[in-house]
């Protein structure tokens, strides 16, 4: 039951979603226990540390056993709760997860750390968080039942009021409104919590994301209209993508009968830490990190703009952006109005990009977009295309039931597959959420070569103020042997290669810097570097059986071999891009000559992949 207090409960988001929206989710355990003990003395009602992007990010950058960093979490915030978010059937990955792996993950996070857990599905499926509610609560650790925020003509106050009370139901003990884009108006704000203060007995709790800009009167309005727990930032890791700040809202709050009771001067420590903190990732800062009130025309969050971006940019299409942007909303309304949310974000903004570049709608449809449409993720909020659907699956049955109920129990697979890498239960669940980085992290552990990535110094204060220009005149030594560089001017640049004019040791020359290396961007902002295919041999497209990729991406499978017969429309090749992965047909009717690609390559638009005669 609430309590008959008007206080409110600040669950601060600095370890986890404030440097996720701000900093690709780079910040290292080193960085976060120094502050511990202040944080911990705060009075937080919860310290959000864990979930998220954070497991993800921890094993493929930092080289950190996320365990250990709860362990260590704990370890130092004796006093406050460990709040973490958590996908249900998803749990941290992209994925469902059969029923036996969501129980043990549940149970060994609580083992470890995890106080409270907010539950929420990205499709806003009530079925996909049962098991996780019931496991949290076996557990004996609090259930939070997490709302995803959107607008569409089906996400009316009486649908979220309905979800409400199914959570309530469900044996959730609070209930948060999760705006993970900022969309929430005050006016909605007043509406909504009015509705749901009515409707539910369980506390409620609000999170918001000061994109837009409103986060702070929303929050406000929110506790006066019955919410009693709120998300902040610390103010030196807010606004923008991130959160409302910390100190900011409880300003707003002292003096009134919501007053936090959070010691101002403490907290101001805090920030100062994090503004410190903050500078040694100034390598991973966006270039989306302000305010964009783009997200309220076209419903589109600043982070999956900046994704669509790098995605148009690396195929000379990035004025194309503003198609994308408007085939979004329509894309969305064909699937079922989804709450843009991992993994729903990717596979919408995935199928826009691709409906914009091949010039026609759905000639190519995501694998991700067919199991949505089989009813793999879940059931939509809205009514489904049906068109669409049959261009995607044809006949293929539409499952109704839990998408979980089709998975058999996988724990012993798992353990067998991972074998003797892992060495504690724990192993055997970073395998399973992340098979390929997590047995990599497992087996560079055995190996002792673990080694985070670079971070790269500081700018000095007066290196900052010089503009940003290479260097034209420099020493090379190779072999104990010197030379003097000077750059006299470049050629034309290609997406492939560019020249440059240098003399070296006074006697002119001409280089030629060849591309072999891509960024693509990944989870949460995070980039990973590739090896391209530029630079190779691979020939280009130019006759009607040459198979190609709409988009940049990774040979994920090679579905035919030389020689083998193939009708028009047959998959031959599945790539992924964007996280999605994409069967490619085959044009023509005919014969395949040659395969000009390997799984794990990296491939191009206008590269003939597949040559068939």
């Amino acid at each position: 039951m609430a309590s008959s207090s008007k206080k409110v409960h600040v669950t601060e988001v600095v370890l986890r979603d404030a440097h996720q929206s701000l900093l690709a989710t780079r910040m290292r355990t080193e960085d976060m226990l120094p502050i511990c003990d202040k944080l911990d003395k705060a009075g937080y009602w919860s310290l959000e540390a864990w979930g998220g992007a954070t497991f993800d990010a921890c094993l493929r950058f930092l080289k950190e056993d996320p365990w250990e960093r709860l362990r260590k979490l704990k370890q130092a915030l004796p006093k406050t709760p460990i709040q973490m978010l958590l996908r249900g059937q998803n749990l941290l990955g992209y994925r469902h997860y059969s029923d036996d792996v969501v129980e043990a993950f549940v149970k060994k996070s609580a083992e470890c750390g995890v106080d409270v857990f907010r539950i929420f599905d990205a499709m806003n499926d009530m079925r996909n968080i049962e098991v996780s509610v019931k496991a949290v609560l076996k557990a004996g650790k609090h259930a939070q039942g997490a709302i995803c925020y959107t607008t569409s003509p089906v996400h009316t106050t009486g649908h979220f009021v309905d979800m409400a009370r199914q959570m309530e139901k469900m044996g959730c003990q609070s209930i948060a409104m999760k705006d993970m884009a900022g969309l929430i108006t005050p006016a909605r704000t007043v509406e909504l919590f009015a509705a749901l203060s009515k409707a539910v007995k369980v506390p409620l709790a609000f999170h918001s994301h000061t994109t837009v800009g409103m986060a702070n009167i929303s929050m406000y309005l929110a506790v006066e209209n019955g919410a009693r727990h709120v998300d902040t930032a610390i103010s030196s890791l807010s606004w923008g993508t991130s959160h409302s700040p910390t100190e900011s809202m409880v300003v707003a709050f002292q003096n009134t009968p919501y007053d936090t009771g959070l010691k101002l001067e403490l907290l101001q420590e805090i920030g100062f830490y994090f503004r410190a903190v903050r500078k040694k990732y100034h390598q991973f800062e966006s270039e989306y990190a302000e305010i964009d009130t783009r997200v309220i025309v076209n419903q589109v969050p600043g982070g999956m703009i900046s994704n669509l971006s790098n995605q148009l940019k690396e195929q000379g299409a990035l004025n194309r952006m503003n198609e994308v942007l408007a085939e979004i909303p329509r894309v969305r309304e064909d699937l079922g109005f989804p709450p843009l949310v991992t993994p729903t974000s990717q596979i919408v903004g995935t199928q826009a990009v691709l409906n914009v570049l091949t010039g026609k709608r759905y000639k190519s449809i995501t694998n991700e977009v067919k199991l949505y449409l089989q009813g793999r993720y879940g059931k939509a909020p809205g009514k489904i295309n049906e068109t669409v659907r049959n261009m995607a699956i044809g006949d293929e049955e539409v499952i109704t039931c839990r998408p979980a109920d089709k998975l058999k129990p996988e724990m012993h697979r798992l353990r067998d597959e991972i074998g003797e890498l892992a060495r504690s239960e724990e192993d055997v669940l970073t395998y399973a959420m992340f098979p390929e980085i997590g047995r990599k992290f497992l087996e560079e552990r055995a190996a002792g070569t673990l080694k985070p990535e670079e971070l790269k110094p500081p700018k000095s204060a007066e290196a900052a103020s010089l503009p940003a220009y290479a260097p034209t005149d420099f020493n090379v030594t190779m072999h104990g042997e010197t030379y003097h560089i000077r750059v006299t001017g470049a050629g034309h640049k290609t997406e492939e290669q560019r020249p440059f004019f240098v003399s070296v040791d006074g006697v002119p020359e001409q280089i030629l810097i060849e591309t072999l290396t891509e960024t693509v961007p990944t989870e949460a902002g995070m980039v990973d570097t590739r090896r391209a295919s530029r630079g190779s041999k691979r020939p280009k497209a130019s006759k009607e059986g040459h198979v190609t990729s709409s988009m940049p991406g990774t040979i994920v499978d090679i579905l035919v071999k030389a020689g083998a017969k193939v009708k028009a429309g047959d998959p031959v090749l599945v790539i992924e891009a964007m996280k999605m992965e994409n069967e490619v047909p085959a044009p023509v009717t005919g014969m395949v000559k040659a395969v000009n690609v390997a799984k794990g390559d990296s491939v191009n638009p206008d590269e003939a992949l597949v040559e068939i005669e």
